[in-house]
């Protein structure tokens, strides 16, 4: 199967309640390579790349409401370019 890469955009209460912790968590659970890091707009950006049927799998987690005290209110995504990434890690 080959590959695929997405960009999501989070926004809600999404920074400060461990959401990006907990999306690493989520995506390395997934075999998923990529990154989550805050955006100056309060949104998160998650960029995953791996098996299209795991994206689907972390973008239903996604907008269900990531971790326990987020509340997310509307989840944006877009193909993106196919990059090696070594894990998947938190930027800052």
């Amino acid at each position: 199967m080959s590959k695929v890469s997405i960009a999501a955009y989070v926004y809600g209460r999404v920074q400060g309640v461990g959401f990006r912790f907990a999306t690493q968590h989520q995506a390395n659970a997934l075999a998923l390579a990529g990154y989550a890091k805050n955006l100056e707009d309060g949104s998160v950006e998650v960029v995953a790349c791996g098996e299209q049927a795991q994206i689907d799998k972390l973008l239903t987690w996604l907008k269900q409401g990531g971790p326990q005290y987020a509340k997310v209110e509307r989840v944006l995504t877009e193909p993106r370019a196919v990059k090696d990434f070594e894990g998947f890690s938190i930027r800052y």
